[in-house]
């Protein structure tokens, strides 16, 4: 199962200020401190989770992290299957938040000019977490220049050796007994200088434009699921590869089903002489067909009856969950007076143990309690 979003395990909203996740953190703190919570073996984790969520945001370099490459930036290494390129946790900040080199590796990913990573955050109803989906999304980015083909330069020519660090893309300077190694200010680590940039795009190789994707949603997609578009990014400065696209997918409410996970639940009102005397109803599943139920003689309110293979579909699997329907008896309203005149009738008749088990048990108990009240 994908790992919950920070927001969601913290209940704020990505616009939230310092103030809101303090105030958000204290309280889901509070209610999940393992003090408060001992017979709760589940409470320890949440816990700990919480805390995890308000480490990342409430640090703003750990928050703009998060938010441009999600929970990806703070995994083993910087690491995920998402593939960022092996960066490690300092060198997505530094990619983010800095031009200094402390080495080789790093100032030739700098000077390459790979694109920017970008998010895309997309609401899917239960039935098309369900069925799957492929639709279109436009999203505002940098493309390569049309003009000089993502080089940069005018007509799309070759750009030059840069004069200043001989095209390695980085300078070193002495200071003390150490050297210090940056990425070149005139090249900016590129390693090449253009002296007729184009006029397109003024020698970046890349235009601002909104571009329209196909996304396909698979079955079985969750709330936090991150579906990678590699290369759909923004474009790299002067021809260096884009950087990818991540969408993140929410899971909107449903009016009749509720999820969980890969199970479907449905509460069902039903006519109280149905849960009398018995009977079949049918009721509605994800997949738009409807199945029946038999209600057995006596339901009551809460009873759950399992249809197996009926709830959600499976990420990357054929199998499907199951669907619980709930049993919600119904009490009638509106009664006629004949209605009422054969309900009074049947209260005269009396009822008894055997008709009435909950109520005569509850009452019987609290008889016993008035008696040792008295005591």
């Amino acid at each position: 199962m994908a790992k919950e979003d920070y927001y969601k395990t913290l209940g704020i909203d990505q616009n939230a200020s310092q103030d809101d996740i303090k105030r958000a953190y204290r309280k889901m703190a509070m209610k999940y401190h393992p003090d408060q919570n001992a017979d709760n073996p589940e409470a320890e984790k949440r816990f700990k989770e919480v805390n995890e969520a308000n480490d990342v945001l409430f640090d703003e370099e750990k928050r703009a992290a998060y938010d441009r490459f999600g929970h990806a930036a703070f995994e083993q290494g910087g690491q995920s299957s998402g593939g960022f390129g092996g960066a490690g946790f300092s060198d997505i900040f530094e990619d983010m938040f800095g031009d200094f080199v402390g080495g080789g590796s790093r100032g030739d990913r700098q000077g390459s000019g790979r694109g920017s990573d970008l998010r895309y955050n997309m609401e899917v109803s239960v039935t098309k977490a369900f069925t799957g989906d492929k639709t279109n999304i436009r999203v505002p980015t940098s493309i390569a220049c049309q003009d000089c083909s993502g080089i940069g330069t005018k007509g799309g020519t070759a750009p030059d050796s840069c004069p200043t660090c001989n095209g390695h893309g980085k300078v070193r300077a002495q200071q003390g007994f150490f050297t210090i190694e940056r990425a070149c200010s005139t090249c900016r680590g590129a390693g090449k200088f253009i002296k007729t940039p184009c006029s397109g795009c003024s020698g970046s190789g890349r235009v601002h434009q909104e571009k329209t994707l196909s996304v396909t949603i698979p079955p079985g997609v969750e709330d936090g699921t991150r579906i990678r578009l590699s290369g759909e990014g923004e474009a790299g400065l002067n021809g260096a590869p884009a950087g990818d696209l991540y969408i993140f997918i929410t899971v909107s409410s449903h009016h009749i089903f509720q999820r969980d996970g890969a199970n479907i639940y449905c509460a069902v009102p039903i006519p109280i002489t149905t849960a009398t005397l018995g009977g079949h109803i049918e009721v509605p599943t994800v997949d738009g067909a409807r199945a029946r139920v038999t209600i057995p003689t006596g339901t009551q309110s809460g009873c759950q009856f399992r249809l197996k293979g009926k709830g959600m579909s499976i990420l990357r699997s054929k199998e499907r969950g199951d669907m619980f329907v709930q049993a919600s008896v119904e009490t009638p309203v509106n009664l006629t007076k004949k209605q009422k005149e054969l309900l009074k009738q049947f209260e005269s008749e009396g009822g008894s143990e055997q008709n009435n088990p909950e109520s005569e048990g509850f009452f019987t108990k609290v008889k016993d309690l008035w008696e040792d009240l008295k005591d």
